[in-house]
């Protein structure tokens, strides 16, 4: 059938962070399987989170048995609020990381387990959830900084609350630009609670927006 003038190619139609979500929750599954390899599954989930298009994420899974994408027209049809986070399950990972007079990094496709621990002693650490799961739905990253720093960036799409305490030291939280406000978080969203204390140090909360998870924050 043709076109009629003016209509929009479904394929064409701009992708959501859930559309990206669910198709790396498929890559993951795939990698279990044993069907892509570690160096496929983030080449792959490199493509989803720069993809803008329904139609840019198709051929991702394309050669996956069963993870065909549905529809355009009957993803529309869903009510997104009301799909469960694809994010939220899978095996804890670290429970904690430590700097001392070091630096440490936590960050990538790893699973944020409910409690994580988190101290930095003339050092610093450097944890990313934007790329992360999380083994429930709420989780806590306790944080102590003396004498060091620790950043943490979250993607705009799940809840956060941050309430350490900075003594002749700074605890706080900052929007990048872009980042969408923190009541447009989709319900179900995992929320991740951060506290602890910044002593003659500083513990850095970045909120970034999800698509432009793969840029560098500055």
């Amino acid at each position: 059938m043709t076109e009629q003038p003016g209509q929009l190619d479904p394929k064409q139609l701009r992708a959501s962070n859930a559309d990206r979500e669910r198709i790396a929750q498929l890559l993951h599954a795939a990698m279990g399987e044993g069907r892509i390899t570690l160096a496929e599954l983030e080449e792959r989930l490199d493509t989803v989170y720069q993809a803008k298009t329904l139609g840019e994420l198709e051929p991702v899974i394309a050669d996956l048995p069963g993870a065909v994408a549905p529809p355009a027209a009957q993803q529309l049809a869903v009510p997104q609020a009301n799909l469960p986070d694809t994010r939220i399950g899978g095996m804890p990972g670290s429970t904690t990381s430590i700097a001392i007079m070091s630096g440490v990094d936590r960050k990538g496709n790893w699973v944020v387990p409910r409690q994580h621990n988190s101290f930095a002693f003339w050092g610093g650490v450097d944890i990313d959830l934007r790329h992360a799961r999380f083994a429930e739905k709420h989780s806590t990253i306790t944080v102590v900084a003396i004498m060091g720093g620790v950043d943490i960036t979250v993607p705009d799409d799940i809840h956060v609350e941050v309430t350490g305490i900075g003594v002749m030291g700074v605890f706080e939280t900052k929007d990048r630009n872009g980042a969408a406000p923190a009541d447009s978080v989709p319900p179900g969203a995992p929320v991740v609670r951060i506290n602890g204390l910044a002593f003659w140090g500083g513990v850095e909360v970045r909120r970034v927006p999800r698509d432009k998870a793969k840029k560098q924050v500055e």
